[in-house]
């Protein structure tokens, strides 16, 4: 799941980065989901083909057909609950597929909730949050609700978060593989993964570090805040971004340095070994203890803005 779904982010810079939570008990609404960086062809490719990585993780390359007959191919890490999707250069179309563009998607686990994070929204003043509903073909060329989305603008420079609820007409169609509810209203991330990941080392995703621009910053640090997340800003402008599990580090950079750095995987147990895998131009870390960290080189940025 991209931004390539016929929208685009970026424009309202906030005030000061701060912990919020509003109303509903303060109970969190929305969970880190996904992540997408654009890397350079050759650590894209070396990706696709690594067989470190299919025994590692529960790997797959998938081309999917999102709203309006958009497609994309991505590499899939997938994980219990969350997962980290990848792609090369040009893999995307216009602009979404420029070196170093990034996105990442929250969701929620209750049916109901993304309601309430928008309404959050308004009361952070994104006065005009936009609204989406993303379908899925399987096929058959008969497109499937998949997830509905909220972003708190239509504008962007090549990062964009957006909130998520997956559809209940998705969960019931047996093509998307998902498990039963395990209560009522039940939307979660788990539900909507397999568990291959049992089957593989890599067990989530525990870190992601983005390299963004100060004014796609601002725009996601509202809907962050308005799901609940714990949201503290960093000397430089960046800011750090922890629930749910999971940290999410945003770098403030110009354009021409943005991109995803690094992400933090948990295991499913523990290793006594340190073991570095070479991939492309980036490095996956995997132990000593119970704790992998993939990092992106300098190559996998642009290297001028504009």
């Amino acid at each position: 799941m991209i931004m390539v779904i016929a929208l685009a982010l970026t424009g309202a810079v906030q005030g000061g980065v701060s912990s919020a939570r509003a109303e509903d008990g303060g109970r969190q609404l929305l969970f880190y989901n996904h992540a997408y960086g654009v890397l350079d062809r050759e650590t894209a490719d070396a990706i696709e083909h690594s067989a470190f990585l299919r025994d590692f993780a529960n790997f797959q390359v998938r081309t999917t057909t999102g709203a309006g007959g958009q497609t994309w191919t991505g590499r899939y890490l997938m994980g219990r609950e969350t997962y980290i999707e990848l792609f090369g250069t040009g893999d995307l179309p216009g602009k979404d597929g420029t070196l170093g563009s990034t996105g990442m998607g929250v969701s929620t686990e209750r049916e109901g909730d993304l309601a309430k994070v928008t309404a959050r929204l308004l009361g952070l003043g994104i006065s005009d949050p936009v609204e989406f509903r993303q379908t899925r073909d399987f096929g058959d060329g008969v497109p499937v609700p998949w997830f509905d989305a909220v972003f708190t603008t239509d504008q962007y420079d090549l990062f964009g978060a957006w909130g998520m609820e997956y559809r209940p007409e998705y969960f019931a169609d047996p093509r998307g593989n998902t498990e039963p509810a395990a209560h009522p209203g039940d939307v979660g991330r788990e539900r909507y993964l397999s568990d291959g990941y049992r089957d593989h080392l890599m067990r989530d995703v525990t870190g992601i570090r983005l390299a963004v621009t100060a004014r796609d910053l601002a725009n996601t640090v509202p809907l962050l805040k308005a799901g609940g997340f714990a949201v503290r800003s960093l000397p430089g402008g960046g800011a750090v971004a922890q629930g749910g599990g999971t940290t999410l580090r945003f770098d403030a950079v110009p354009l021409g340095q943005v991109g995803l750095r690094q992400v933090e995987m948990s295991l499913n147990r523990p290793v006594s070994y340190r073991h570095e895998e070479r991939i492309g131009h980036s490095a996956l870390v995997v132990g000593p203890g119970s704790r992998a960290v993939w990092t992106f080189g300098e190559q996998d940025r642009p290297s001028r803005s504009g």
